[in-house]
């Protein structure tokens, strides 16, 4: 895990503001993202796990109707190359790292279809020279979506079947170092080891101190955290959580009040503007609940600014 190397050769872009990264409602003002590749159209749904509204005929307007919304909203995007990759799910760039106020962790995703994807963020990294801080190593897995920040000195992670202990425990070494304290809580098994359930399907934070949450699945400590913490809670409904496969759940914050989220569940948007959130829509039923990711699974975020 030592890249102390290449982080004192970056120090100057932390300098510029370039990258750092300590909420999940600050200011976005920079992600990483990567178009729909040709892998990604040609995937075999029963290969990657993709559901039944997977359709390869319409993801590049899912995704085209997302891109225009950040470009709207302000938020710079910084491409990952498509180039000679395989790998479908390499379009959800939240998962293959994590990044920090001080530089990226280089994760390795628990689904084995996804292995080597940290290699995308690792050159993504050098080439637009954000430091790397980490990289998980040995038996470690986690992904992106197991992880998210509850504050700037809490890192909340998700033990499941795409995070274990031993990523956890290794992220934790990293983050340390960083005076930011690590709290695990271990995921329901819901579905089973196939189907995609990370700790962000079952809550998003939207505001100061307000998490959209599915809270028949979250862990008591967990919800005793937030509450600790002064969290409110807006309860997304059941039957839409059900038919979205939990991604009204996944909701990406572009600043405290605001957020995008996918179309088609009303019942949940209401409950975020009746809390005073202003929500942004786009469709996403052809890549989004087809493929299990999400608007927070398409970008990396790079940088975010307290507003």
């Amino acid at each position: 895990m030592d890249y102390e190397k290449n982080n004192n050769q970056n120090i100057h872009a932390g300098e510029k503001s370039s990258f750092g990264v300590s909420s999940m409602i600050d200011k976005l003002e920079t992600v990483g993202m990567l178009k729909p590749m040709k892998a990604l159209r040609n995937a075999d749904p029963n290969k990657w796990h993709y559901g039944n509204s997977f359709d390869p005929t319409k993801i590049e307007a899912n995704y085209s109707s997302f891109e225009k919304i950040l470009s709207k909203l302000d938020v710079k995007i910084l491409w990952m190359t498509t180039e000679n990759n395989e790998n479908a799910d390499s379009i959800f760039t939240y998962d293959a790292s994590f990044m920090t106020p001080k530089g990226a962790i280089l994760l390795v995703p628990g689904k084995s279809l996804r292995k080597g994807e940290e290699k995308i963020h690792e050159a993504f990294y050098i080439e637009n020279n954000i430091p790397i801080i980490g990289k998980l190593s040995g038996s470690a897995v986690a992904e992106g979506g197991d992880m998210f920040w509850l504050d700037k000195e809490t890192l909340v992670i998700g033990k499941g079947f795409r995070t274990n202990q031993e990523g956890i425990e290794q992220i934790k070494r990293v983050m340390s170092a960083l005076h930011v304290n690590v709290v695990p809580f271990d995921l329901p098994f819901f579905r089973g080891p196939e189907a995609c359930l990370h700790i962000m399907s079952l809550i998003s934070i939207v505001d100061n101190n307000k998490a959209l949450t599915y809270n028949s699945l979250l862990p008591i400590g967990l919800v005793q955290l937030l509450e600790k913490k002064g969290y409110d809670l807006i309860e997304a409904p059941e039957d839409e959580f059900i038919s979205s496969e939990g991604l009204n759940i996944n909701v990406l914050a572009i600043e405290p009040g605001v957020c995008v989220m996918i179309s088609g569940f009303p019942r949940t948007k209401e409950a975020l503007e009746k809390n005073g959130v202003t929500v942004h829509t786009f469709d996403g039923h052809s890549l989004c609940i087809g493929c299990e990711g999400g608007p927070t699974c398409l970008t990396r975020p790079i940088l975010r600014k307290r507003s």
